[in-house]
């Protein structure tokens, strides 16, 4: 007779395991502000125009400003100031708005990666840049000789500025480079940045 089955799992089968490689697509922010402004201009224009075309179509006159902006549009030619000013103008908002509309935004969240057996497909993790460089500027400051550092964490760059007060500056940038290494990998990020990193002397006084 054959014994009981363990039903037990080991930790690292228990574990999600991090989907890795491929792009990861960066967060995009809502645009509420943009947006809002957007919506509450054109229903201002679009229902001053209609109250105006309903009020000529009840044998009303038409607003003094709709025929001041008829006569303007009829008597000035393309090659006037403020002609040229509101085209420029006009170009200029729609270029923001496509800006806008393309870009993700958001800059400041850096994708994870996003791990198997989860439950949800559709939800995605993200860390602040902040966060992260707070993290990776801790982990740095207990390399032996490392009196004080910066952590800047970008999407493709950590860049790492250190001042040594002892040790050779070599085995300080090596060690550094080991620790934001290991540092980053376990911050689980969807793209790893690569590493830059500067370590020097404290200025003398």
């Amino acid at each position: 007779m054959s014994g009981p089955v363990s039903l037990e799992k080991t930790a690292e089968e228990e574990a999600p395991r991090a989907v890795g490689g491929g792009r990861a697509p960066r967060f995009r922010s809502p645009r509420r502000l943009p947006a809002a402004l957007v919506a509450a201009v054109t229903l201002t224009v679009a229902g001053l125009f209609l109250y105006d075309v309903a009020a000529v179509r009840a044998g009303r006159p038409a607003m003094a400003w709709r025929r001041h902006l008829a006569h303007e549009l009829a008597t000035r030619h393309l090659g006037d100031g403020l002609v040229v000013a509101g085209a420029v103008v006009a170009v200029l908002a729609g270029c923001w708005l496509l800006v806008l509309a393309l870009t993700p935004g958001l800059r400041g969240v850096l994708p994870m990666r996003r791990a198997e057996g989860t439950g949800d497909d559709g939800v995605r993790a993200g860390l602040e840049r902040g966060a992260a460089a707070l993290v990776l500027r801790d982990r740095v400051m207990e390399v032996p000789g490392v009196q004080a550092v910066r952590v800047d964490v970008g999407r493709r760059v950590v860049r790492a500025r250190a001042r040594s007060h002892f040790r050779d500056l070599d085995e300080v940038r090596t060690d550094v480079n080991t620790v934001l290494a290991e540092g980053v990998r376990e911050l689980g990020l969807a793209r790893e940045p690569s590493l830059s990193v500067h370590v020097r002397r404290p200025a003398k006084r």
